[in-house]
């Protein structure tokens, strides 16, 4: 029994890596080549879809979602008031006099 289930355990193993290793073959036959009248079509669509391309307009926007909310140029530190005239007020818990 136990040889049964080892030699079942190799050939499950074993199964992927000599599938990888068998010759590649294409079971699809190779289509008949393509009459004149589909070669036409298919350089007519192509055409088409050239012509498309060169319609869209190229993107010379940034693609910057957060770009509006930044500032371009660095803000400027506002100039510091001359001595206000309002007299500071002490701080709690110290002696004025």
């Amino acid at each position: 029994m136990k040889l049964f289930r080892m030699a079942a355990l190799l050939a499950v193993l074993a199964g992927p890596a000599f599938a990888q290793e068998s010759p590649h073959i294409n079971l699809l036959a190779d289509s008949p080549s393509k009459t004149d009248d589909e070669r036409a079509a298919d350089a007519a669509r192509d055409k088409a879809y050239k012509e498309t391309l060169k319609k869209i307009p190229d993107a010379k926007t940034s693609n910057d979602p957060w770009g509006g909310m930044r500032a371009d140029q660095p803000k400027q530190p506002a100039p510091k008031a001359a001595a206000s005239s309002v007299p500071k007020k002490p701080k709690a818990g110290t002696a004025a006099n």
